[in-house]
């Protein structure tokens, strides 16, 4: 089960961005970058993977690596930092045009989690609540698709989201240019959390996860 620590702000470093960001300039920003997953693309295929399902594996990896994306305010409205986060995901129900948000736990075996999210997919899709497991927990970060349109920019405006640190991260259609495959994707945080460089290290991250997709091919473990 996943828990929160509260953060010391006594020994915190960023205790003084947090609290301008928070309280006396609030902030949040979204940056769009376009990512290649040439290489990714083409070892799902030969393994049979879905693509939906290894991309939020990849993002989940990579903002659990980080304390500053497992970031949310506790009861008292105090910082505080999840051990582990588990993705919120969009899945469309075709015939409503509406769409569900389901949520998978993390974990570092990619069969296993590949599995669950391909489970979760197909029970939901014809869902008609917003949240069908319930009201979400409170370590989870959102993950949404357009998967029928490529973007170069999209930023959320998003009503008393003045208290919401959890990373928000949006992709978009894929890009063919040049014979490589780019994948649109905006990440949305708050600037209390996290800053240009720790937003920077991510994406950068993530494009290493996606350079190397020998995972991609792993079965899942025994249970």
């Amino acid at each position: 089960m996943a828990t929160a620590q509260r953060i010391d702000r006594s020994t915190w470093n960023r205790a003084a961005l947090y609290d301008h960001y928070s309280r006396r300039s609030r902030a949040a920003y979204a940056i769009t970058v376009e990512l290649s997953v040439t290489r990714f693309l083409e070892h799902l295929a030969e393994a049979g993977r879905k693509t939906y399902p290894a991309q939020i594996w990849a993002l989940s990896t990579v903002v659990n690596r980080h304390p500053e994306f497992r970031m949310t305010l506790d009861s008292d409205g105090e910082p505080a930092v999840w051990d582990v986060v588990d993705p919120m995901f969009t899945v469309l129900n075709p015939e409503r045009e509406t769409f569900a948000a389901v949520r998978a736990p993390y974990g570092p075996d990619f069969g296993v989690f590949h599995a669950r999210v391909v489970s979760l997919l197909a029970e939901h899709r014809h869902a008609t609540e917003l949240f069908p497991q319930g009201d979400p927990p409170g370590h989870v970060f959102d993950v949404s698709s357009l998967p029928w349109t490529s973007f170069t920019g999209f930023t959320l405006a998003i009503e008393g989201g003045w208290e919401h640190l959890a990373p928000i991260v949006t992709l978009g259609r894929h890009v063919e240019r040049a014979g490589e495959t780019f994948l649109p994707l905006a990440l949305q945080i708050h600037h209390a959390a996290a800053d240009g460089f720790h937003a920077s290290r991510l994406l950068g991250e993530l494009q290493e996860v996606l350079d190397d997709p020998s995972w991609l091919e792993r079965p899942a473990a025994a249970t």
